[in-house]
């Protein structure tokens, strides 16, 4: 596993700790997410998307998880990878509440949105 990129966002005292990482094997997927959980051990949620249709002698993954979440933020997510053809890739957003409800359309809007900044920063950042 390679790590890409990273961003923070906040929105309404929340915050959104987004990272973008390589994968090399599918099984790196736990390792990443318990990687998050001790880094951020303050967050509530820990939600993700990985989609792998490149790692050799490999099936097509699709997967998402929202961790209790409202608003199906996992989802979010992997529509982002996908639209971005971001192959072989596994794309986790940490929230770390601020005490003001973001409301269903609200929390998809902040984890697309952290998703989407940490892609832009991996892309303006090596092109």
């Amino acid at each position: 596993m390679q790590e890409l990129a990273s961003v923070k966002l906040i929105i309404k005292n929340s915050q959104f700790f987004a990272h973008l990482y390589k994968l090399e094997k599918n099984d790196e997927v736990t390792e990443i997410i318990k990687s998050h959980r001790r880094s951020y051990k303050k967050a509530n949620h820990h939600c993700y998307a990985l989609y792998t249709s490149a790692i050799p002698n490999s099936q097509i993954t699709e997967s998402f998880r929202d961790d209790r979440e409202v608003g199906h933020p996992g989802k979010v997510l992997l529509e982002i990878l996908k639209k971005n053809n971001l192959n072989q890739h596994i794309l986790v957003v940490s929230r770390i509440f601020g005490g003001i409800k973001l409301g269903v359309g609200g929390v998809s809007r902040a984890f697309r949105d952290a998703g989407e900044g940490v892609i832009e920063h991996y892309i303006t950042s090596h092109s």
